[in-house]
């Protein structure tokens, strides 16, 4: 027979927020979010107390979160200790970017095959859009723009837009996503003297003049150039708080 012990007075036995799988999914996007991010920097310690109090959200969710987190490989479970977040690695960025280039360079280079006038125009709004963004909030140091970022993602979902593979498009989507938290961490070193705008200007320019071994060779640089900056000093930097650099 079905256990007929009613809840705790006040209690919605269909809510209960200690068995709520919705919050706990919500808990862990927020939380994904973050690390890919870089609010969430690698090596931070990721506590229940302050976790519950800053995703509102109880103990069994975000514990449930945390795992979900540990099986993807964003956070790190520690023995008696509970978690945090995975530690950035140079071999991981490494082969993160080496996988970034040969991905979006073959869907570039398609996408330039393919391309037809609808999608030279999107590429042409997309880099406008971008170029008018401003790269950070404060002049005097990095502090992300989120306009910004949501240009720059449009700005490289929109080069690789035509070439006709959805799973590949998938793929590189997933890649990007991942390379989030890596970026992060070179804000200080890039900014304010790396001239991105100039970089995309360029790779835009490549590509609508349909030179497809320029543009590739253009787009690996952009991506090779942040791994650099990260590169240098991995780990360094990592306990701090960051914001986003572009890659």
């Amino acid at each position: 027979m079905p256990d007929a012990t009613p809840p705790p007075e006040g209690q919605d036995p269909i809510r209960d927020p200690t068995r709520d799988p919705t919050l706990a999914t919500a808990v862990h996007r927020r939380l994904r979010e973050d690390i890919l991010a870089g609010r969430l920097p690698p090596g931070r310690k990721l506590k229940l107390r302050d976790l519950a109090g800053r995703y509102g959200a109880g103990a069994s969710p975000m514990r449930e979160a945390l795992s979900k987190l540990a099986a993807e490989g964003l956070a790190e479970r520690l023995e008696h200790r509970g978690f945090r977040v995975a530690a950035a690695a140079h071999g991981q960025l490494e082969g993160l970017i080496r996988a970034r280039v040969l991905a979006e360079c073959a869907a570039l280079v398609e996408s330039i095959r393919r391309g037809d006038a609808a999608w030279e125009e999107a590429l042409l709004l997309a880099e406008h859009r971008l170029r008018r963004q401003a790269r950070s909030l404060d002049p005097g140091r990095f502090t992300t723009n989120p306009d910004w970022e949501t240009c720059h993602r449009g700005f490289h979902q929109a080069l690789l837009a035509a070439c006709g593979a959805p799973p590949l498009l998938a793929f590189c989507e997933r890649l990007r996503e991942e390379a989030g938290r890596y970026r992060a961490l070179a804000n200080t070193k890039a900014y304010p003297n790396r001239d991105v705008e100039a970089e995309h200007a360029a790779i835009a320019r490549a590509a609508l003049a349909r030179d497809a071994e320029a543009a590739a060779a253009l787009l690996a640089e952009h991506y090779e150039r942040t791994g650099a900056l990260v590169g240098a000093d991995l780990g360094q930097d990592a306990g701090q708080d960051m914001g986003q650099d572009p890659g």
